[in-house]
């Protein structure tokens, strides 16, 4: 059996929660259990709870779901950066993979509905793809 864990964060909670559906059934399908899913406040949260899930060694990957949105200033793109680069490290250091279900930075609110879908099963398709 495969386990792995999704980190969802929570700021756009009702989106996430579809994303997170769609992610069981992608799990499903790529025959991955899902034993633990992790609710944090949002994207900024997600490396540490990750580094957290991926020490079990009864966890072989993991995926991350959530949203980052454009604002009026810069710090939603600089925060994208340090999270996306904070999980790559992660699955570097852990030779685990990380599926990256992160809609943005930058997404407009047109962006997200449509990204919902290929975002959620790309986070799991990736985690399977490097097992």
């Amino acid at each position: 059996m495969t386990n792995i864990a999704i980190v969802c964060g929570s700021f756009h909670k009702n989106e996430i929660e579809r994303m997170l559906d769609l992610a069981r059934d992608q799990a499903e399908k790529e025959n991955l259990t899902i034993t633990e899913v992790v609710w944090v406040p949002g994207a900024m949260e997600v490396p540490l709870a990750l580094s957290r899930i991926i020490q079990n060694p009864e966890i072989h990957g993991a995926a991350c779901l959530g949203i980052i949105e454009k604002g009026s200033t810069q710090h939603g793109l600089a925060m994208g950066q340090a999270v996306l680069s904070s999980i790559i490290d992660l699955q570097l250091e852990s030779n685990k993979p990380i599926g990256l279900g992160i809609i943005g930075p930058g997404a407009e609110p047109q962006h997200i509905e449509p990204r919902l879908e290929p975002h959620a099963r790309a986070a799991i398709s990736a985690i399977s793809s490097m097992l």
